[in-house]
């Protein structure tokens, strides 16, 4: 089974994106955690599973609920400037920087 690398820094932690596939669809929130070995990120709130975890000096255990990762292709970002879904495209400064950009409104992502 061939695994499909995404481009790195596309999405970033901090980034706001938008759940576009499975029961979650539609929810927004930041990116807790990007896994850029398994293609995946970690989204606030959304995609809640539940944990059975055992008593331990540190906690008391029970049941705790956590966020789980999200595979790359089933999210995307949220521009801040259009307020919408949006693919990112990356461009140069003189100075050699690289940053994204919202393809739909040319409104830079990186300040």
């Amino acid at each position: 089974m061939a695994v499909v690398r995404h481009e790195t820094g596309r999405i970033r932690k901090g980034d706001t994106v938008i759940v576009l596939t499975g029961k979650n669809k539609g929810k927004q929130g930041q990116v807790i955690r990007v896994v850029p070995k398994k293609d995946r990120v970690v989204v606030e709130r959304v995609n809640m599973i539940k944990r059975h975890t055992r008593p331990s000096q540190k906690s008391q255990g029970g049941i705790v609920e956590k966020e789980a990762p999200i595979h790359l292709s089933n999210v995307a970002i949220v521009c801040p400037a259009c307020k919408k879904a949006v693919r990112i495209g990356f461009k140069f400064h003189e100075d050699g920087t690289k940053v994204r950009y919202c393809r739909s409104c040319s409104e830079e992502l990186d300040k």
